[in-house]
C-alpha cells in the first residue's frame, strides 16, 4: 500500500519544519507566556499561502510542549451553534489529564461564504474568553470579514520558504527513501514548487517512487508551470469526482492545457479505476474525448471541445461505481508526453540534418528526414569513407555526424581525415 510521503514524512517537531523560523518563534513564545499569565491576545492568527507549513507547525508545536491538541476545519463548522459546540466549550475547559491544551481552527477562508451564519462573530467571542491557546489559521488574515477577529488576535505572517531549504528537505526524504538524488534535480522540484513544501513534496514522491537514483533528466522535461492548483489535485477531482459538475470545474482550475491533461487522465485511469467495468467505461469516455480532439484538428471547429471536457472529465468521473479506495495510490506523469520531451533535442537534430539534405537534394525537409535519415545512418555506421564524402557533401557538424554515426568514436574516424 502506498503512503503519502507528505504523511511519511510529516514533520513530528519543530526543529523538522522548513523555514519561517521568527514566526515559529513567536508562535512558539506565545503559546508558553500562558504557563505564566493569560495573554492580552488569547489566539493567534496564522496566515500565508497554502503548503508552507502553518498547520503542521501547531501540531508540532503542542507535541513538544506536550500538550493536547485539538484540531479542527473552520469551514466545516460554519454556523454560530456549531462553533460555539466545538470550539466554546474546548477553550473553556483543560486537558482531560490535567494538562494544557491547545485549539486549533483551520481554513477560516472557508467560512466566509454566504452559508457563515454567524460563524465569525463566535470565533471572535471564542478568542475574548479563551482559557486556553486558541489557534487561526487562513490564507488571507486581511480579509474584510475578519477586521473585527483580528484586533483580538495575534497575527504571525507566514512567508514561501527559500529554494534551499526546501531542497534541503527534498534530500532528507530521498535518504531515508534509500534514493540517490541529484542535487539539481531537487533543486528544480524546489523552485518549480514556488515555496508550496507540501507541493514539492508530492512532486518529488511522483517523480522518483520506484527509483534508486533520480537525475536532473528525470525531472527536468516537466519545465517550469504557474501553479494555478497542483495538477494532482485536479486529477483528484476528476477520477473521485462525486458530480459531474465539480469534475468539469477541474479543467478550469488546471494549470495544464486540455490535451495535457488529457495525457495525465489517460496515463492514470487504470491505476486509480480497478474494477473492470469502472475502467471500460472509462476508457470509452477518453476513446470518445479523443475522436472528438480528432475532429478539431482536421476541421478546426472548436466548438467540439465541450465534448471533449465532457468526456474526458465527468465521464471518467461517473465510470467510478464498482471500484473500492484502498489507501492512498500516486499520479503518475504521463509516460507519453515524458518520452516525447526527452526526446525533443534529438528530433531538433534530425530536422537540422533534413534541412542539410534537402537543400542538396531539392526535397521537402520532412522528406528528408523521414525517408534519407535512415539509410545515412546505415551508411556512417558501417562505412567511414563514404560517410566522410557525405559528410563534406552535406555539410555536416560534428554533432550531426555522431548522431548518425553512433558513437564519438566512428564519428572520429569519420572527421579524422577531413581535419
Amino acid at each position: 500500500m502506498h503512503v503519502a510521503w507528505t504523511v511519511k514524512h510529516k514533520p513530528t517537531s519543530l526543529s523538522e519544519i522548513v523555514g519561517n523560523s521568527d514566526a515559529i518563534k513567536q508562535l512558539a513564545e506565545w503559546v508558553k507566556s500562558w504557563q505564566k499569565i493569560t495573554p492580552k491576545k488569547r489566539a493567534a492568527f496564522l496566515y500565508g499561502p497554502p503548503g508552507i507549513g502553518k498547520t503542521i507547525t501547531v501540531e508540532a508545536l503542542a507535541k513538544d510542549c506536550g500538550m493536547e491538541f485539538v484540531e479542527k476545519n473552520a469551514s466545516d463548522y460554519r454556523t454560530e451553534e456549531a462553533i460555539n459546540r466545538f470550539a466554546g466549550l474546548a477553550s473553556q475547559y483543560g486537558s482531560l489529564f490535567g494538562g494544557q491544551r491547545i485549539i486549533l481552527l483551520d481554513e477560516l477562508d472557508g467560512i466566509t461564504g454566504t452559508s457563515d451564519k454567524g460563524g465569525v462573530k463566535a470565533i471572535t467571542e471564542i478568542t475574548k474568553k479563551a482559557q486556553c491557546p486558541v489557534v487561526l489559521i487562513a490564507n488571507n488574515a486581511y480579509d474584510p470579514r475578519f477586521t473585527n477577529l483580528r484586533s483580538y488576535c495575534l497575527l504571525i505572517e507566514f512567508k514561501k520558504p527559500p529554494v534551499g531549504e526546501v531542497t534541503k528537505r527534498l534530500k532528507s526524504i530521498c535518504e531515508k527513501e534509500g534514493i540517490q538524488a541529484d542535487e539539481n534535480a531537487l533543486k528544480f522540484i524546489a523552485q518549480r514548487s514556488q515555496g508550496d513544501v507540501r507541493s514539492a513534496m508530492n512532486d518529488l514522491q511522483a517523480l522518483a517512487q520506484g527509483k534508486v537514483i533520480l537525475t536532473y533528466e528525470d525531472v527536468s522535461w516537466l519545465g517550469h508551470r504557474d501553479r494555478q492548483d497542483s495538477i494532482f489535485n485536479v486529477l483528484r477531482m476528476i477520477v473521485y469526482g462525486k458530480t459531474c459538475a465539480s469534475a468539469k470545474q477541474a479543467v478550469n482550475m488546471a494549470d495544464v492545457d486540455v490535451d495535457m491533461l488529457f495525457e495525465w487522465i489517460y496515463e492514470n485511469v487504470p491505476a486509480h479505476l480497478t474494477h473492470p467495468r469502472d475502467l471500460a467505461a472509462a476508457m470509452d469516455a477518453l476513446s470518445i474525448a479523443d475522436v472528438y480532439r480528432g475532429r478539431i484538428r482536421s476541421t478546426q471547429d472548436w466548438g467540439f471541445m465541450r465534448y471533449v471536457i465532457d468526456c474526458m472529465t465527468a465521464g471518467v468521473a461517473m465510470a467510478r461505481r464498482e471500484t473500492k479506495a484502498y489507501g492512498w495510490i500516486p499520479f503518475k506523469f504521463p509516460t507519453r508526453i515524458q518520452a516525447l520531451s526527452r526526446s525533443k533535442a534529438e528530433r531538433a537534430l534530425q530536422r537540422s540534418i533534413g534541412m542539410k539534405i534537402k537543400r542538396r537534394c531539392h526535397i521537402s525537409a520532412v522528406r528528408a528526414t523521414r525517408e534519407y535519415l535512415p539509410y545515412l545512418r546505415i551508411i556512417f555506421k558501417n562505412d567511414s569513407k563514404m560517410a566522410a564524402g557525405l559528410a563534406r557533401w552535406l555539410d555536416l557538424d560534428q554533432e550531426m555526424v555522431e548522431y548518425l554515426a553512433g558513437s564519438e568514436e566512428k564519428a572520429s574516424a569519420i572527421l579524422g581525415p577531413v581535419g
